[in-house]
């Protein structure tokens, strides 16, 4: 895609326009918005070196784009401005993190998964602030609004463009860390070629702590700013389509969707937020669900209960892949044997291997009790 148009040149007051784009999108519910030019040149050397250690794994997309990544005018050609964004994603009412993680028989999911699919609410959002621009220049020019929206859904640095748009700063975990709300919110942004004013960037407020560092469960964080995706555990329950690597999973503990850890233990997160958007609230208890019970849904009931939610995109199989493994880490139970018995016979080569991984578990902690 090309933008059909140079830089339009608007009779207006580019300046208000960024004023007045800020309260619409609060308006539309995203937290904060800034606004910042295409240049990633300092932050694409750290890039490439990450893609040549391996780090991203089987994340071939990662990779496959190029310099699009870090080149967003070689992305979307004519862009001279990214509209960064930020919606705040922590339901309320939820059963605490730490609390579920301790109890070995609940399943816990990352806390941006509980909710409606962000992909598709950031999206609509976006594409509603883009149709109000576009009505507010309309009158005033014959020149070209052109943009095109991103929700993680194309080879976007969104958290390099979201600190030098303001919205904060890129954190020791990677993740991006405000002031004002730490880190549980999504990112999108929105490419145009309105060349508005710029935000002042981001400042880094980590300073010497290592806190996440030393909660990853996996020691995923190799170094400060610097993630080995092929150890987190995010990357291992949601991208990886294959086996969990053996020496990882008794480290996975009963995190059968994403891992909030490095969040979690994040000082900044105290001025974390509660979302405003009902979207992100808690859908079928599942911030309080068991192992066995998510275990025992057939596919026919993966696919009703978690439609409209990002977990729907890694399937069945992946889903019975992962709680096998967090099976395999509960406390022994009839009910925790019996459950994974019950899938001994089930027609996945992936499944069938984690589930015999997770009763050989128990059987040691049955030799061991001895």
């Amino acid at each position: 895609m090309q933008f059909t148009s140079d830089s339009p040149v608007l009779p207006i007051d580019l300046p208000a326009l960024a004023l007045d784009i800020k309260r619409w999108a609060q308006e539309l519910g995203f937290s904060q918005l800034g606004i910042t030019d295409t240049d990633l040149s300092a932050a694409e050397p750290a890039h490439q070196a990450w893609l040549e250690k391996g780090f991203h794994g089987a994340m071939d997309y990662m990779a496959k784009h190029g310099s699009k990544r870090t080149r967003p005018q070689e992305l979307v050609p004519g862009t001279l401005r990214i509209l960064s964004v930020r919606m705040n994603y922590q339901p309320p009412a939820t059963r605490d993190s730490w609390e579920v993680m301790a109890d070995g028989e609940s399943a816990f999911i990352s806390r941006y998964a509980l909710g409606r699919d962000y992909h598709k609410v950031l999206r609509s959002r976006l594409q509603q602030l883009c149709d109000r621009i576009a009505a507010h220049i309309a009158p005033l020019t014959d020149d070209s609004f052109d943009y095109r929206v991103f929700t993680d859904s194309a080879p976007v640095l969104e958290v390099e463009l979201a600190q030098k748009a303001g919205l904060g700063w890129r954190g020791k975990h990677t993740l991006l860390l405000s002031r004002d709300a730490g880190s549980w919110f999504f990112l999108g942004e929105i490419y145009t070629n309105l060349p508005l004013p710029v935000d002042t960037p981001g400042q880094n407020h980590c300073g010497t702590c290592h806190a996440c560092l030393d909660i990853c469960p996996t020691q995923a964080i190799v170094a400060p700013y610097e993630v080995d995706a092929r150890r987190c555990i995010s990357y291992l329950t949601i991208e990886l389509k294959d086996s969990i690597p053996e020496s990882l999973r008794p480290l996975i503990g009963n995190r059968v969707y994403g891992c909030d850890d490095c969040q979690l233990a994040c000082p900044w997160n105290k001025f974390g937020q509660l979302t405003a958007q009902e979207d992100f609230h808690v859908r079928h208890g599942l911030d309080n669900a068991s192992l066995v019970e998510l275990f025992g849904w057939d596919e026919a009931t993966f696919k009703e209960r978690m439609a409209g939610s990002a977990i729907y995109r890694i399937g069945h199989e992946q889903w019975l892949r992962n709680i096998a493994v967090g099976l395999g880490n509960a406390p022994s139970s009839p009910e925790v044997i019996s459950a994974l018995k019950k899938r001994l016979d089930h027609p996945s080569p992936l499944v069938n291997e984690h589930v015999r991984w997770a009763l050989k578990q128990h059987e040691h902690l049955s030799a061991a009790a001895l």
